[in-house]
């Protein structure tokens, strides 16, 4: 498949249908019969260079050649989502209680009651590394998809997980170099968590650096899931500049993850990476087949919001929310 003919399947993201900007600002979206909120941050349109070049140190074969890729701006959440934010959604009972001690004028708790959620987990996915403050984790791809549906019932705005493309350009931040910082990956202990310096856990959101367009974490912590399928040689493939790409999900792995984790070298958190997701994540699932939620494994993976300035239609949105279900045996 050609990346230049990948374009088509991007509609969704791009339609000018419903909401438009002309001067975005970055903003908090407040979740309504909660006290929680979440920061989104303005990534401005622009082009840059995707993929590392070839005398990177650490460079792997999948991230080129490079290419040049444009795309349409958008907001990003400025910290990882974390589990007091996630746990709303995967349990209803403490969707609303919270409701219960916070007004919810928007009666946002009915808004959500068909939403779709998570089965309860066998064991605690936070694995006693901390919950309050601490990234989520453990979710599935699928998971992740409907939390951001469970959102979209309860906000009325349309949020989704980054492509590989918008990611990176968002994790680079303008900047040519392996990381946001620079090439020296002696100054990852200002910026990330890695294995280095992680203590063998993740770490609350945000207690490290950001990047120079205010995200944090976006090196370490944990590896946060994008939209795209992974494909090995999908840079090859490139034609020419490339218009928001995006590569649909078509099977179950592996798909692309993206940043590194607090149980990765260095290496793994260079803006150019990509890991792809294994079925190994699931390893200590009993369920079969496996959770279309969980993934038991995955203690170092999570995930981060983002939100196009121009909102798609009704359709395409309904369309974005509703995956095809891909069981794991």
């Amino acid at each position: 498949m050609n990346l230049k003919y990948l374009v088509t399947v991007v509609s969704l993201f791009v339609s000018t249908s419903a909401f438009s900007q002309d001067k975005p600002a970055n903003y908090t979206q407040k979740i309504p019969g909660t006290n929680q909120e979440y920061d989104m941050v303005v990534i401005p349109s622009g082009e840059f260079v995707m993929g590392s070049p070839a005398g990177e140190a650490n460079r792997n074969a999948d991230e080129g050649p490079q290419h040049k890729v444009k795309l349409d701006g958008f907001w990003m959440g400025k910290y990882e989502v974390t589990w007091d934010f996630f746990d709303l959604y995967a349990f209803k009972n403490m969707e609303a209680e919270m409701a219960k001690r916070y007004p919810d004028d928007e009666k946002s708790v009915a808004k959500t009651d068909a939403s779709t959620r998570p089965s309860p987990p066998y064991v605690d996915m936070s694995f006693g590394m901390g919950r309050a403050g601490y990234p989520a984790i453990n979710m599935t791809q699928y998971s992740a998809i409907h939390f951001c549906k469970w959102l979209y019932d309860k906000t009325g705005v349309f949020y989704r997980l980054p492509t590989e493309a918008e990611w990176e350009y968002a994790a680079r931040a303008g900047t040519k170099t392996a990381y946001s910082f620079g090439d020296d990956p002696a100054k990852m202990n200002e910026y990330a968590w890695y294995n280095k310096n992680s203590g063998g856990t993740y770490k609350k959101v945000g207690t490290k650096k950001p990047n120079p367009w205010g995200l944090y974490d976006m090196h370490g912590n944990v590896m946060e899931w994008t939209l795209d399928q992974y494909l090995p040689d999908l840079y090859a493939k490139a034609d020419g500049e490339v218009k928001n790409p995006h590569v649909p999900v078509t099977e179950l792995y592996p798909n692309s993850v993206r940043g590194g984790s607090w149980d990765d070298d260095a290496a793994v958190a260079r803006s150019a990476a990509r890991t792809p997701s294994a079925a190994e994540w699931k390893m200590l699932d009993p369920q079969l087949p496996k959770s279309e939620w969980w993934m038991t494994n995955a203690s170092f993976l999570g995930m981060r919001l983002v939100r196009p300035f121009k909102t798609p239609s009704p359709e395409e949105i309904e369309a974005y929310y509703n995956p095809e279900l891909i069981e794991d045996y």
